[in-house]
């Protein structure tokens, strides 16, 4: 049996690390369930927030505890101002995304109902640009697929990186008390 490749035995690790210290959040947060959000764990664990979503079982672990908090009586809710401006600063996140995300759909619709009118009319493209077109396309999706990559691979050299400051950090440590 093979040993793990360092790197992927290192990202390994700091995935643990940050794993450990969300779960440790969520508890500390556990006993004040006002405060359980994904931007507050994310915060408290020094984590960013799409490290949660891409850890479906984390993101259900926080979901559950806010599912699990008792409706709050109208008579004794203390909202804090810190909370309010939280809540609005995500709201506001999210409708632009939404707001993003619409335009996109927008875009493509128009361009679908511009395809289909134009090849009704009878004017569409010759076969050889449709090929072209089509090409294009696939170039396109490869493009993007390279950029996912590219980003797998930034987020694999910042595990790196930082596995080795610690390697240099512990070997400067070790060569010091030699010294």
């Amino acid at each position: 049996m093979t040993s793990p490749h360092p790197l992927a035995a290192a990202r390994q690790a700091d995935t643990d690390r940050r794993r450990t210290r969300v779960l440790a959040a969520l508890a500390e947060l556990a006993t004040d369930p006002g405060q359980i959000s994904i931007s507050s764990i994310a915060v408290r664990a020094g984590v960013h927030r799409s490290f949660l979503h891409r850890h479906q079982d984390l993101h259900d672990a926080i979901r559950a505890a806010q599912q699990a908090m008792p409706a709050p009586r109208t008579s004794s809710i203390a909202t804090s101002a810190a909370s309010l401006r939280a809540d609005n600063a995500n709201l506001a996140e999210r409708n632009r995304r939404l707001q993003q995300h619409i335009h996109q759909l927008e875009a493509r619709l128009s361009e679908i109902l511009g395809e289909q009118t134009f090849q009704r009319s009878g004017l569409g493209a010759p076969p050889a640009t449709a090929a072209v077109e089509q090409q294009l396309e696939e170039l396109r999706q490869q493009k993007l697929d390279l950029q996912r990559t590219l980003e797998e691979r930034d987020e694999e050299l910042g595990a790196v990186r930082e596995a080795y400051r610690r390697l240099m950090a512990d070997r400067n440590r070790n060569t010091s008390s030699v010294i």
